[in-house]
């Protein structure tokens, strides 16, 4: 079995409910009795176990846990832990187990009679025991012949039954010889799923191939079983796959391009390598087009490790964003007649009030232009030339959509300019059974003008597929904040396009929300301008001046900043604002998930304080209990489910296993495969929150979060408070993050795609 995970085994004591501890873990020996649940996705159990030491039949536990490839009947060597479940009792929760085929005849015959093989029913298997007893396994294996001596099996069914046990045979030697090398329990299950029969040979001569075509198993772990199976360092396949993954890594950090020296520089301690191995195995990969290599523009003879490399989705990703830019340039305009400035003179009517000189540059821009941005930070009057330009269309009887990256986004998008907003992937109608969008350029999205509001979010591959889509006589406009974080994907297709300087910008600069008196709007612009002054602070939760919306809590640890924001959940804000709901309306924003005043922590935390009462169900992140607040974690197309959509658990159910959630009104059923797309969501990073605005926020920031203070941070999420803000720390943190404008640079290749189609450099 792939889970023979080796181990020694102890003597249960004289009760079948207790086991020997070692290291904080038990050991169980016995015969699998009976299968109550089993999740065919992850192999999670939940069975009778008959232990050993039972000195009656009668006598069983519960244990559960991932036990693939395993039938009833089978000698199971258990390690694990007790635990106690509110409903059925004590448990045996597995860590790890090795399993045995049955030697004896009651094992043999449960066995075979569990529906295994197929031809062999639990009739057909005390016919087979009776006659062969404790031989049975070897008979089938080594003189299948003699079964046609049992009464009712002739030749045809012999031989169904001898191809059956082959091949359940053949399977669990693929679990053995894949935990050989170092494959865990749950990446068995996936090579499995992934390649069946062949997983073996896949294993043995492309063993790279899994970290590319398998989710959950990256280089690391199939390089581990290549250097296992004999490969060599400075192998082909290991470089090769060791350079992909490179690629791959530093794009998660934001990077769709990467000069070859700077990639050849990190690979090298990576793969423990020479430079040289490695410069000629990228040469290859580009050869083969595992990788496009761009030379730097404008240079006859450019230095070694100078060109641009990237991996051929993002290249092609950055060739449709381009594409789409010299395409709505090219194609005139399909509104109807519209004089812009009478236009914005009839919206100012409308709206009872003159707009700013910037409004006006800006409205007139995405009603002339056909592709236009506009960007500006909170209270600079975004909202109100995007309610003013959806009322001249409408008005002008013209098809417009609106659409943001997240649903609270758009759902914002909606409210504050009267018109329907979507998400982006509800838009363009992802079609799970084709992998891909309905909407592309074949068949591009039904509108005269397309709305897309914090367009910061876009990354290169969601930014092409909605580019693409736009028809060639619609006008696009852009709305984003571009001194926010930049997009959790690859690229910074925001602040690439206003770089090209091709495309017209509005920037908005002047504070109107609330005429300037707002402290979330001042704060946010103070940190921007990068002016480290402290807003107004109190030591304590109960000093808070209730009428602000910004306030400092000072923390003198990490522990007192746990303390006080938790004080802020179940005290300040019932009491001062009640109509905030402590679960559903604050949400806590941290910059980091370790440590004590990380996400990970408070979200123990906060369930124990704000939901500390509800039974729940154990998952890859905590547990779930009906009240929770939760996070998706990644995109469920079936579901139209997608990453960072906050819902909440409205029931259980412990004998499915199973959780109820609800999206946006709508409820969603996650069974146990599907827990680990689930997280806790009292607090989400920083990161996890662009796009949404939330009643209000509360922000631990402390001097040991100093990898993740920067001032594009501690702004993103102070302009994530709709109402009232909370900063609980440290005021040398607030400092060390508004003096540090260093974000990373990403490394993309998009302003120079743009400049080769249109000729402008």
């Amino acid at each position: 079995m792939c889970a023979h995970l080796i181990f020694l085994q102890k003597r249960c004591s004289s009760s079948p409910h207790v086991a020997a501890s070692t290291a904080n873990s038990d050991t169980l020996t016995g015969v699998l009795e009976r299968i109550i649940f089993f999740n065919e996705e992850n192999h999670y159990t939940i069975a009778d176990f008959r232990p050993d030491n039972a000195e009656g039949k009668e006598t069983k536990v519960t244990i559960t846990g991932a036990l693939p490839g395993v039938q009833c009947g089978e000698t199971l060597h258990l390690r694990g832990t007790w635990t106690k479940h509110a409903q059925h009792g004590d448990q045996f929760k597995i860590d790890a187990f090795r399993s045995e085929l049955p030697s004896s005849v009651y094992g043999i015959r449960k066995y075979l009679g569990s529906g295994l093989v197929e031809g062999i029913g639990r009739a057909y298997a005390n016919k087979i025991v009776d006659a062969f007893g404790t031989a049975t396994f070897r008979i089938l294996s080594e003189e299948s012949g003699k079964l046609r001596d049992v009464p009712g099996i002739g030749k045809k069914r012999a031989t169904a039954i001898k191809k059956a046990w082959d091949d359940q045979r053949a399977f669990r030697e693929l679990y053995i010889f894949l935990q050989t090398y170092g494959v865990t329990t749950g990446q068995c299950v996936k090579l499995i799923n992934q390649y069946g029969s062949e997983a073996k040979r896949v294993l043995t001569t492309e063993p790279y191939r899994v970290a590319r075509e398998i989710d959950g198993i990256g280089f690391k772990t199939a390089d581990r079983i290549a250097i296992n199976l004999g490969y060599a360092n400075d192998a082909p396949p290991r470089l090769d796959a060791g350079l992909l993954f490179a690629m791959e890594t530093l794009q998660e950090e934001g990077h769709t391009a990467l000069l070859e020296a700077n990639l050849i520089d990190y690979a090298v301690p990576l793969l423990e390598t020479e430079s040289r191995f490695l410069e000629a195995r990228l040469m290859a990969l580009v050869d083969a087009r595992q990788l496009i290599s761009h030379a730097p523009a404008g240079v006859d003879n450019p230095l070694p490790g100078s060109a641009l490399l990237q991996l051929p989705a993002n290249d092609r990703a950055e060739q449709k964003i381009a594409a789409t830019v010299v395409r709505l340039s090219k194609v005139g305009s399909g509104l109807p007649p519209i004089k812009a400035d009478a236009a914005v003179e009839w919206a100012q009517q409308k709206a009872g009030f003159a707009f700013a000189e910037q409004q006006r540059v800006g409205l007139k821009n995405a009603l002339v232009s056909k592709f236009s941005i506009l960007t500006g930070g909170p209270g600079t009057g975004k909202t109100t030339i995007l309610r003013a330009l959806v009322e001249i269309l409408k008005a002008k009887k013209v098809r417009v959509h609106l659409a943001a990256p997240t649903g609270r986004a758009a759902q914002r998008l909606a409210e504050t300019t009267g018109g329907f907003a979507s998400t982006i992937h509800r838009l363009l109608k992802f079609d799970p059974a084709k992998g891909g969008f309905v909407a592309n350029e074949h068949q591009p999205l039904a509108t005269d003008f397309l709305i897309v509001d914090e367009a910061s979010m876009l990354d290169t591959r969601l930014a092409a597929a909605l580019l693409q889509a736009v028809p060639s006589r619609a006008h696009l406009l852009l709305v984003g904040d571009i001194d926010q974080l930049p997009s959790v994907g690859a690229g910074n297709v925001l602040k690439d396009l206003i770089a090209t300087e091709q495309l017209p910008v509005t920037r908005l600069n002047v504070i109107y929300r609330q005429k300037g008196q707002s402290q979330i709007v001042t704060t946010a612009h103070a940190i921007n301008a990068g002016e480290p002054a402290l807003p107004p602070a109190v030591n304590e939760v109960a000093a808070a001046q209730a009428w602000s919306d910004l306030t400092f809590i000072v923390a003198e640890s990490a522990e007192d900043c746990v303390r006080k924001t938790i004080q802020l959940c179940t005290e300040f804000i019932p009491a001062h604002y009640p109509w905030f709901k402590p679960i559903g309306d604050v949400q806590i924003l941290a910059p980091m998930h370790k440590g004590t005043a990380g996400v990970s922590n408070l979200n123990v935390q906060l369930q124990a304080a704000l939901n500390p009462h509800a039974k729940g169900l154990r998952g890859p992140h905590g547990e779930y209990r009906p009240g929770d607040k939760v996070i998706q974690l990644k995109n469920n197309y079936d579901k139209s489910l997608f990453n960072g959509d906050i819902g909440a658990i409205v029931s259980l159910d412990g004998e499915a296993g199973t959780l109820t959630a609800k999206f946006d009104g709508a409820e969603h059923v996650f069974d146990r495969g599907e827990f680990a797309t689930l997280a806790p969501a009292y607090a989400i990073s920083i990161h996890k929150s662009q796009g949404s605005e939330y009643p209000v926020v509360i922000v631990p920031l402390l001097k040991g979060h100093f990898m993740m203070l920067q001032r594009n941070l501690l702004y993103t999420a102070i302009t994530r408070g709709k109402k009232k803000v909370f900063i609980v720390g440290e005021p040398a943190a607030y400092g060390m993050a508004v003096r540090n404008n260093e974000a990373r640079d990403r490394s993309t290749h998009l302003r120079e795609k743009i400049a080769v189609l249109t000729g402008k450099p």
